[in-house]
C-alpha cells in the first residue's frame, strides 16, 4: 500500500473540493470523474489499493458511495434540483481490485416527487461488479 499517495489524495481533496455537485470533498477524495447521457451519469474513478478492505478489495462501502453518488448527480442534471435517497439496496458480485472502474446511473421510472434509479459498477475488463437500485425523494 502507497500511505503517500492516501496522504497526497486526502490533501489534493482538502485544497481542491468545493461544497457543489462533482467537487465536494468525497468525489474529489475518491478521483471521482463525471460525463453524462441520455437517462445516465458515468463516474469513472481509480481503484486506489489506500480504499481496499482488509480482504484486499475494493471497499463494499466505497461502492455503494459511488452508486448513490452517480443517481444523485444524475438527478440533480436531469431535474435541476438535488433530491435525496429514501432507501438503497445493492448486490456486490465480484471484488474490485483494478482500474479505472466506472459506474452509471439511470432512472428506472422518473416521477414528480419520487423517483427510481438503478446503478452498476464495472471493473477495467467491463465485468460487473455491483448493481445498486434506489427510491430518491425530489427535493423541494
Amino acid at each position: 500500500m502507497d500511505e503517500g499517495k492516501a496522504q497526497k489524495q486526502f490533501e489534493s481533496a482538502l485544497k481542491t473540493y468545493h461544497q457543489s455537485f462533482e467537487t465536494f470533498f468525497i468525489a474529489k477524495l475518491l478521483g471521482l470523474e463525471f460525463s453524462y447521457e441520455e437517462n445516465g451519469c458515468v463516474v469513472t474513478f481509480p481503484v486506489e489499493d489506500f480504499l481496499f478492505n482488509p480482504q484486499g478489495t475494493f471497499h463494499g462501502g466505497m461502492l455503494a458511495t459511488v452508486m448513490d453518488i452517480s443517481m444523485g448527480h444524475l438527478i440533480n442534471h436531469e431535474i435541476g434540483k438535488p433530491g435525496f435517497t429514501l432507501e438503497m439496496k445493492n448486490q456486490f458480485l465480484r471484488p474490485l481490485t483494478k482500474g479505472p472502474a466506472s459506474c452509471k446511473g439511470s432512472f428506472i421510472r422518473k416521477g414528480r416527487s419520487i423517483s427510481f434509479l438503478e446503478s452498476h459498477v464495472w471493473d477495467a475488463d467491463e465485468k460487473l461488479v455491483a448493481h445498486g437500485t434506489s427510491t430518491w425523494k425530489m427535493g423541494d
